[in-house]
């Protein structure tokens, strides 16, 4: 994917389209991201929380929930460049999470309006330097890669004119009555141990399992859901899971740096199944605003882990829909089920004990 996109004449990019770019350039632009988000903070607003619930202007009409995607090919963009694509539909009120580049666009039919300001996203990617490469083959040792950002152009379809149909439109908004069905399920799947009871939400990293109180404590009940997403991902770090660090102190940077990707981990949930929670828990603003500006690069690294957790719950959930609709094997008459608790006397007793 090249780092340099072609604007259109009249409609202008945030960044400059540049053919190479320093090491302090791409630093910058961790640093870049990490102020605009900084300075939503500072605002009270959370850059991760789902626009379509505090979109800013009269004019602006409610987006519709969900993930930003390409809308082309129906890909949801992840990781940091989720919060660029909120940030920039609270910011200007479009109705939309799809977003095309330039060239998208225009074979789909469409036209950039004049004057439009395209946002700038960004890519990940690796690559080898010849130095390094030259190192290797003196030394015999493996060529290691550097991590780097690509930055490219996008275009909310509010933004573009003429647009022919669209695979990857938004879909219609889930009836409310099915949300609470569908975050069931993904709980469900997730395979973790959840305990109801109590009046706080945790999770127990030692004892590998989540706790929340009664759905009926909860002011609003759609609250509950958000709840169990956010300590389903902290339990997604667990050493069987994908193993993050959670034995950092409370009140630490590092704890708080959990909380930040379990606060967007839940976001992200909240969006993929079309939940729209009512609460904005910023308990850890402060601590989070320090990381930040002490870091430019930790927004970008719980954004992605964040995604990661968001990507693994939702993968369980949908290995469960696939083994729920598979047809079950025939069996010879009188033969019996393998894998049945009674194929065995260990598992035959283990049912009896988890009766």
């Amino acid at each position: 994917m090249s780092s340099c996109r072609e604007v259109p004449h009249g409609a202008r990019s945030s960044a400059p389209c540049r053919k190479r770019r320093s090491g302090g350039e791409r630093a910058d632009l961790y640093e870049e991201v990490t102020r605009r988000i900084v300075a939503q903070m500072e605002e009270g607003c959370l850059p991760w929380v789902q626009p379509w619930a505090s979109v800013r202007g009269e004019a602006s009409t409610t987006p519709a929930p969900g993930l930003p995607r390409n809308a082309v090919t129906g890909r949801n963009y992840s990781g940091i460049n989720v919060l660029i694509l909120w940030g920039a539909v609270i910011e200007h009120g479009w109705p939309s999470q799809g977003w095309l580049t330039f060239r998208q666009a225009q074979q789909a039919g469409g036209t950039v309006r004049k004057g439009e300001h395209g946002t700038t996203v960004v890519y990940a990617d690796r690559f080898t330097p010849e130095a390094e490469k030259q190192r290797a083959r003196d030394t015999g040792e493996d060529a290691r890669m550097v991590p780097f950002l690509k930055r490219f152009t996008v275009f909310n379809i509010a933004q573009v004119e003429g647009l022919d149909s669209l695979p990857g439109s938004d879909p219609a908004p889930l009836p409310e009555r099915e949300i609470i069905p569908l975050a069931e399920s993904v709980i469900a799947a997730s395979g973790v141990d959840l305990r109801i009871g109590g009046d706080k939400a945790f999770y127990a990293p030692g004892a590998d399992y989540v706790q929340v109180p009664p759905q009926p404590a909860f002011h609003e009940q759609v609250n509950y859901y958000r709840t169990c997403l956010h300590e389903l991902t902290h339990a997604t770090g667990h050493a069987s899971r994908l193993g993050r660090d959670l034995t950092n102190p409370f009140g630490s940077k590092d704890y708080a740096r959990e909380e930040l990707v379990a606060e967007m981990g839940s976001a992200f949930l909240c969006a993929a199944l079309g939940i729209v929670p009512t609460v904005r828990h910023a308990d850890y603003l402060g601590a989070w605003i320090a990381v930040l500006r002490e870091d430019s690069r930790a927004i970008f690294r719980a954004a992605s882990a964040a995604s990661k957790a968001a990507d693994w719950l939702l993968a369980r959930h949908a290995e469960a829909q696939a083994d729920a609709v598979a047809p079950a094997p025939v069996q010879p008459h009188g033969a019996q089920a393998v894998g049945s608790f009674a194929s065995s006397p260990d598992r035959a007793e283990a049912g009896r004990a988890l009766a």
